[in-house]
């Protein structure tokens, strides 16, 4: 399946982008993440199935990407992104406490919510991707969701 490179970048580029900054929580090093994804597509010879393949393939060579960055010597003496967080225009305030509440979870809860509610992946689907079992998704979904059930209470009534 031969694919332009400019039609992928147009396609998938925002959806790489946001499972990036779910990783490594800042932009620049999400728009890293999603260009080496990007040129190592361009460069790979890999025969791709389906659209599907292409975006699942884009997705964990993202995701891989952005946790390099993250563990990197360079990212580990950074600020936080509370920065960032700020200058984002939210049109409600509760918007910003869920998508502050999921940049707080863990990396290993954090990704499987960006993919399971945002991506729409099935935890079969994500399993794949992140080189994990359905099982381990299924118990990471379940214990992200009451951590965040948790973290959001009393949410509702603000």
């Amino acid at each position: 399946m031969e694919t332009d490179i400019t039609e992928i970048c147009a396609r998938y580029g925002d959806r790489l982008y946001a499972a990036a900054f779910n990783v490594c929580r800042q932009p620049q090093d999400a728009e890293d993440a999603v260009q080496e994804a990007l040129i190592r597509f361009y460069r790979s010879d890999t025969e791709f199935e389906s659209e599907e393949h292409i975006k699942a393939w884009l997705l964990k060579v993202t995701v891989n990407a952005a946790k390099s960055t993250r563990r990197s010597f360079w990212n580990r003496n950074r600020t936080s992104y509370e920065d960032y967080m700020d200058s984002l225009g939210f049109e409600e305030p509760s918007d910003r406490s869920l998508m502050d509440a999921v940049l707080l979870l863990p990396e290993k809860y954090r990704i499987i919510i960006h993919l399971y509610y945002f991506e729409g992946y099935k935890t079969r689907e994500i399993a794949e991707i992140l080189s994990l079992s359905e099982n381990t998704v299924k118990t990471r979904l379940t214990k992200s969701r009451r951590i965040l059930r948790s973290n959001l209470e009393g949410w509702e009534d603000e």
